[in-house]
């Protein structure tokens, strides 16, 4: 492979295909796979990290058997469980967020979906989200249809979030309870609401690199606007808490590879990237990287916002 024609022709418009992504992840060097990425990034997206946070909206209490998740009632992970977050608390953190600078902010509940009975509350917070801060208002909400992603809207919401988790082939082996099919629905819905989209996956529950571009791939024909990529974080009481740790090296060339087949999306750094050096952070975000969720996450600690910024600032990247 001529990786500065592929690099070349990226920057013109072309779409890299399936054979030509696999190519790419066996692309020998590393270094040079990164910084075509990045130059891929430096040119079609700029330099700016766009940053977001999470609530945990509504935790535990879940139905569905996704193998990699703390919340499921059918998992015995010991996590915090509560049907409504106080609105004070969410305030609170909203607070916080924004006067750290990060520009949006969402609401995650747990769950298939926000029904009709349990969605008043959550919207009453985004509208008094929206008449006291300046965030960029988030949600995730699960399975919604698009009369409740028009609701979300009026009430201030601005992006709608739903990870496709994985490849189609491969979900099946790590969820029953639902299909990529209803997730991609979702997404229709919220495009077809006005919202912009933000869905991407984790990475390292046993899926093949192939896997993972099937998803860039998958994600590319949905033309999502925001990409999170996440680690998968073993959890015990979950069914995936054994699962081997896939290696730094291979998170990197992950994310090279998905900044060449998503070249004007935003990637963002989600879940699991504590556990990587501070080596491999800063060549993923010379890398291709150019988003990241800070602070904490769902049922985790996340990496502390100030060195967060100190990091990006090394890396010659702004928030």
């Amino acid at each position: 492979m001529n990786l500065s024609e592929l690099t070349e022709k990226v920057l013109a418009g072309y779409d890299v295909t399936r054979e030509e992504a696999i190519e790419l992840a066996r692309y020998e060097d590393i270094d040079e796979l990164c910084d075509a990425a990045d130059a891929i990034r430096e040119a079609l997206v700029g330099r700016k990290v766009d940053s977001c946070s999470i609530v945990n909206a509504r935790s535990g209490l879940c139905g569905e058997d996704c193998k990699w998740c703390a919340q499921a009632t059918r998992h015995h992970t010991g996590c915090r469980t509560y049907n409504t977050i106080d609105q004070d608390e969410v305030m609170r953190a909203a607070a916080e967020n924004e006067k750290a600078g990060i520009r949006r902010f969402s609401l995650v509940t747990s769950g298939k979906r926000v029904t009709e009975r349990d969605m008043p509350p959550f919207l009453d917070i985004y509208k008094r989200l929206r008449r006291e801060t300046s965030l960029y208002l988030c949600a995730s909400m699960g399975l919604l249809d698009e009369e409740q992603m028009h609701r979300l809207r009026e009430a201030g919401v601005k992006r709608y979030h739903c990870n496709l988790e994985t490849s189609a082939r491969f979900f099946p082996n790590l969820c029953t309870t639902h299909t990529p099919e209803e997730k991609k629905a979702t997404i229709r819905a919220a495009r077809a609401a006005g919202l912009q989209v933000c869905s991407g996956g984790i990475i390292g529950m046993g899926e093949s690199m192939e896997d993972r571009i099937d998803l860039a791939l998958e994600l590319r024909e949905l033309d999502v606007d925001s990409v999170p990529l996440n680690i998968l974080n073993p959890i015990k009481g979950t069914p995936l808490e054994h699962q081997p740790l896939i290696s730094e090296e291979e998170v990197i060339r992950t994310v090279a590879v998905f900044r060449f087949l998503l070249p004007r999306k935003t990637l963002r750094f989600a879940g699991g990237r504590m556990r990587l050096s501070r080596e491999s952070t800063a060549r993923i975000l010379r890398g291709g990287m150019n988003g990241a969720l800070m602070g904490d996450m769902l049922t985790s600690i996340g990496n502390q916002v100030a060195d967060d910024k100190r990091l990006f600032a090394e890396c010659g990247l702004d928030i």
